[in-house]
Order: C-alpha cells, then structure tokens, then sequence
C-alpha cells in the first residue's frame, strides 16, 4: 500500500511505508500532560488500553501477580532514541490500567513535557503468534509533520486515538468495533437518505443531538459527551459507507487510492467544523441568540473571520460600542502550535479567548499562551489534565458562557 497523501518529508514518508504492512498494529494519539509528566505524574509514560496492550503482549495479562510487566525493545525514530522498556498492568487495589515505562526520564522526547499535545504514533512489529517484538514510534516535531501523518491516518483529536490493524481493510483507522459503543448505529437504523449520499457535518451533529439531548447537564460534561457520541455515530456511518467496498475489493490501485483519499477528505470535514458546530448549539441553548447574542463565522476585518463575535458582528463594527464589552472566541480542538494562529483575529479585542479540548500542557507552554492575551477555555473535566499551578487560570465552558451574559446585559450604545 502507498502512503496517500504523503508527498513531503522524505523521511517521514520512508519510515510510515516501510510500516504499512499487515504485520503491524498502529496505535496514533496525541500525548496528554499525564504521558509526558507535565502535569506532575509519577507513572510518566504513553498510555495504552489495557485491552490493545493485552492483545500486543499476551504475557502481560498475569491477574495472580501484582503489576506484571515484560520488557519490550522500542525506536523513537523521530528523534534518534532506542532503550527496553517496561510494558506494566498496574492491577493493584487503586488502579486498573495499562501503560509503557521505563524511557529514562526527560531524556526521552516522549517524556518532555513541552511534547505534550504532540501527535505520536506507535507501531508494533508482531510475530507469527500475533504478539509484538518490538514497537517503532514516531513523535512529530512540528505541525508540518502532523499534517502529513494525519494525511494517511485521519485527523486524531484529543481522547480518541486511532488504533488499526492492517489486513482487516487497509484504510487506517477503519476498523471494526467490539462491542457497539451506544452511538454506533447499523445501517438499518440509520436514517434512509445516508445510505444514499454520505451525510454532511450538520446532519451528523442534529442526529447526535437526538441520541444526546442532555437537557439537565452542564455545558462543559454536555459538549464532551456529544462529541464523543458524534465521533462514534461518524465512525459507524464511514464503515456503512466504506467496508462494502472493500469487502468487493478493487480493480486497480487508483481505484483503492480514491476511496483511501474520500475517506480522509470526510475525516477531516467533520474534524474542521465538529466543535464549532458543538459550541454553537451549547450557546444556543443556553439562552444566548445567534446575530443578537453572537456572530458565528462573521468578518472582524478584511479577510478576517473569527469562529465566534460577541454580542454581534453589528456591534463589533459599530465604532461607538465599547470595546470592554466585546468578546471573541475561538475553537481548535488542540493549541499545542494552532494557538498562535488567532493573535491576529477581532483588532478591537485585545484578550482572545480559545476553546480547546487539549488534554494538558506545559507550564511552559501556558506561560507562553498567557504571556500573548489568550485566555485558555477547557471543559471542566478536562481541567485536571493540567498542571496545578495552571488550573485557576483556566475557564471553563460555563464560566465562559456567564461571562458572554454579564457584559451583554448592559445598555445599547
């Protein structure tokens, strides 16, 4: 199979084809605070479920010892780094979960905190009893190499990894799942019209709004859960789509090629408007009024659009409405490097605000964020994944929202 997509960084390039074969399992994700230790933890290291790592290392699953662990051979080829590390089931009283230790510190670029949020992917080499001998990772040292990685593998958002094993259809991520999660619907279930024509954006989010009402929860859990759900629900409808197909086979390799490229061209339609789209309806319902209470997609300059004006896109350019009561707001479902890119929207506000589903950062990172008058907003539960000293200076979703209504109940300028 040829790396779609991927018509730069030689070596990158080399390295992802050379591990597109049926004997690899790909485990991609983007590297959390509690990875890489940056927010304070002792067990540092990549998470892997328990499930994945079972399955890879058979050997580890022993319930009658405590914390069983083997040791497992790994390239960091990103970045020139070969050690054994520990694979551990930590299965004590307190904790349940799976993870790799043992890279030796900071010394390893997993393990540096400002790595965080960093797209990583980890493939493990398997024998002829399907269980690995050894995994090669490698981490993406800038956006340029995420993009192209996402190229084969589809956008990775925070929390929701990509795991594929190939010969089970060579579309990565395309993948079966067991059992149902309670989004996935089967093609009889799904409405008639999506079997038809592969339904849009809008279509997916107004059916998980049906599936995931969630009248009576906060804003913050509210968006987190529906965004699961949504992911799940355009997991189930790209397999309706997409397995027939493969299932078929193909005449050509132009002829899989087309399919590999719909298939990511959908990944990342979906992934470019999701969380604003989200957003907007948790707006909505909270009482606030699209053109009244918030302009969505509006121009603040020439060639300048933010996601989010508030009280209007008519009150931003009206000269005599006071800038202290204006706000903005951005979505990027991760700021690792993104954040940057909305310095430069909405002139009249000085202090941006950006939502982010980003699971931690650097001390080092925030301080930067800060230091440029961006204020971080992060669904409450997330909140946890950042370090201590960074929690009160976070806002959440609700708070966000309250603060939208206080500066918008005053009087028309």
């Amino acid at each position: 199979m040829t790396a779609v997509g991927v018509s730069e960084n030689p070596e990158l390039r080399a390295w992802v084809e050379r591990r597109l074969a049926r004997d690899n399992v790909w485990y991609v994700k983007r590297l959390t605070a509690n990875d890489t230790g940056a927010n304070g933890t002792h067990q540092a290291g990549p998470y892997i479920p328990k499930h994945l790592l079972f399955e890879l290392l058979p050997q580890l699953r022993d319930p009658g010892r405590t914390n069983p662990r083997t040791g497992l051979d790994v390239v960091v080829d990103s970045h020139q780094e070969a050690r054994r590390v520990n694979a551990i089931w930590y299965n004590n009283r307190t904790r349940n979960e799976t993870r790799i230790t043992g890279w030796g510190g900071q010394e390893s670029a997993l393990l540096d905190p400002e790595n965080t949020g960093a797209l990583c992917a980890l493939v493990f080499r398997l024998d002829s009893r399907g269980a690995a001998t050894r995994c090669s990772v490698w981490l993406c040292r800038d956006e340029a190499d995420e993009e192209l990685l996402e190229d084969i593998v589809g956008v990775v958002e925070p929390g929701m990894p990509w795991i594929h094993r190939f010969g089970q259809g060579d579309i990565p991520g395309l993948v079966e799942v067991s059992p149902r999660p309670p989004c996935w619907l089967e093609p009889a279930d799904m409405p008639g019209p999506w079997m038809e024509e592969f339904p849009s954006p809008k279509e997916i989010i107004a059916k998980t709004l049906s599936l995931r009402p969630e009248p009576r929860t906060k804003p913050d859990k509210r968006l987190l859960r529906r965004r699961k759900c949504e992911h799940d629900l355009f997991s189930s409808v790209e397999m309706a789509w997409t397995l027939p197909s493969i299932h078929r086979g193909f005449a050509s390799m132009d002829e899989f090629v087309l399919l590999a490229q719909r298939v990511l061209q959908r990944r990342k339609a979906r992934s470019g408007i999701s969380l604003e789209l989200h957003a907007k309806t948790i707006l909505e319902e909270e009482g606030l009024v699209e053109d009244r209470s918030f302009a969505y997609n509006k121009l603040s300059e020439a060639r300048k659009r933010p996601d989010f004006l508030f009280p209007s896109a008519e009150a931003y350019h009206r000269r005599s409405f006071p800038d202290s009561r204006l706000r903005m707001l951005a979505v990027k479902t991760t700021c690792r490097d993104r954040w940057r890119q909305i310095l430069n929207e909405a002139d009249r506000i000085p202090r941006k605000h950006l939502l982010t589903l980003q699971e931690g950062m650097s001390i080092a990172q925030y301080l930067e964020v800060h230091d440029a008058r961006v204020q971080l907003v992060v669904p409450k539960p997330l909140m946890k994944t950042y370090p201590k000293k960074v929690r009160p200076h976070l806002q959440s979703l609700q708070s966000f929202i309250d603060e939208v209504k206080e500066v918008s109940d005053g009087p028309v300028v």
